[in-house]
């Protein structure tokens, strides 16, 4: 059973939370072959994952009711995508674990502006496999 919101339910809703901290993220996926040169093991060799990128900002709900535009974060990692789809990520990461893909994310986060003046990096979450994730939190400017 689905009920309908009246305009000014909806109006009270959307009110609700402007001024209020909150984290907002975006996910992309992409391809990509890796080998570990400082791995004893079978990850020593070439070989290629499915990987899952999501990046958080934390910041201010503003008048527009929104922390970001998705679109803005689209566009920042729409990079990240073009510069790691489909190559071998060694030729751009040297021991590319998820944990230095995370830290090589977090660098061009800082190296441009993307407009994200009004946000500040929260986490940078890189999946390697579906059930194999990395977690790059950090910490809040003072």
């Amino acid at each position: 059973m689905t009920t309908t919101m009246t305009h000014a339910e909806l109006e009270k809703l959307s009110n609700l939370p402007r001024g209020r901290e909150m984290i907002v993220s975006k996910k992309i996926s992409f391809d990509a072959a890796h080998y570990l040169p400082n791995y004893a093991g079978k990850c020593s060799q070439m070989h290629g994952h499915h990987w899952v990128v999501e990046l958080g900002v934390k910041g201010f709900v503003g008048e527009d009711g929104m922390v970001i535009d998705f679109t803005t974060l689209k566009n920042f990692l729409s990079q990240i995508k073009a510069n790691l789809d489909h190559y071998l990520l060694n030729d751009t990461i040297p021991n590319p674990t998820a944990e230095n893909v995370a830290l090589y994310i977090k660098v061009k986060y800082y190296q441009q502006d993307w407009g994200f003046k009004e946000v500040q990096l929260a986490f940078i979450k890189v999946w390697e496999t579906e059930d194999s994730c990395c977690t790059l939190e950090v910490p809040s400017k003072i």
